[in-house]
């Protein structure tokens, strides 16, 4: 038993495991940020009934849910490559490389989970009671100040429940993170990552041991926000 937690602690103490954790925290915090900035809008303009371009929208939206994650990873990679205007724009114009760097796996790891977050918003906004939303409009208050004082409030275990998924999908990405950030050891290996490589090195006593980690922080993650929403009136 002695030697079975000092191998453990090894592998969880090794340079490569705590750069890997460090680098998916802060991947993860990012994303959960940008999910939420993002979200939430996507999630009211695809709930509107008559909103322009919806379809095509909601689709570009669900399509990281049912495109393969090492296309996603390829289409993204080819989109934001240096070769393509866009990446050659952001490159040479701005200085900003996406591709095999932290902003690609950031990116990577926010399309995985963004529509895990809009669907359960969206459908939250759809089915939420008219009644409270037209007698705040009665009350002479506008869309803007009735979402935030009425309809946010209402759907925040929504809201809640979806950074939950979004932040576990991003947790997880691999397909999408190996093509844009190119799994470099130091610089874009993720946590999920190391799992692969350890795998695929045949050290599967330490890919256990990570994936045991990742379980306790999904375990954690889901935990929390489910006794957050549980505790939250509304």
């Amino acid at each position: 038993m002695s030697e079975f937690v000092t191998n453990w602690w090894q592998v969880y103490s090794s340079e490569p495991v705590l750069f890997s954790l460090g680098l998916t925290a802060k991947i993860c915090l990012y994303a959960l940020a940008l999910q939420l900035l993002a979200g939430i809008p996507l999630a009211c303009y695809l709930a509107g009934a008559q909103t322009p371009g919806r379809a095509i929208t909601e689709s570009l939206v669900t399509f990281p849910l049912i495109f393969p994650p090492i296309a996603t990873g390829y289409l993204l990679l080819v989109v934001l490559g240096r070769m393509s205007p866009l990446g050659g724009f952001l490159n040479d114009q701005l200085g900003i490389e996406i591709v095999f760097s932290f902003p690609g796996i950031v990116i990577a790891a926010f399309i995985a989970g963004l529509p895990l977050v809009v669907k359960p918003v969206q459908a939250a906004i759809k089915t939420f009671g008219n009644d409270l939303v037209e007698a705040s409009y009665t009350l002479g208050r506008g869309r803007l100040l009735t979402f935030c004082h009425v309809t946010l409030p209402g759907i925040k275990k929504s809201i809640f429940s979806g950074l939950a998924l979004g932040l576990g999908r991003s947790l997880g990405e691999v397909g999408i993170t190996l093509m844009l950030g190119g799994n470099i050891i130091g610089k874009t290996n993720t946590l999920s990552l190391e799992v692969f490589n350890a795998v695929y090195d045949g050290d599967f006593e330490r890919a256990t041991a990570l994936c045991l980690l990742l379980f306790g922080f999904s375990l954690l993650l889901f935990a929390s926000i489910r006794k957050l929403s549980s505790d939250t009136p509304g």
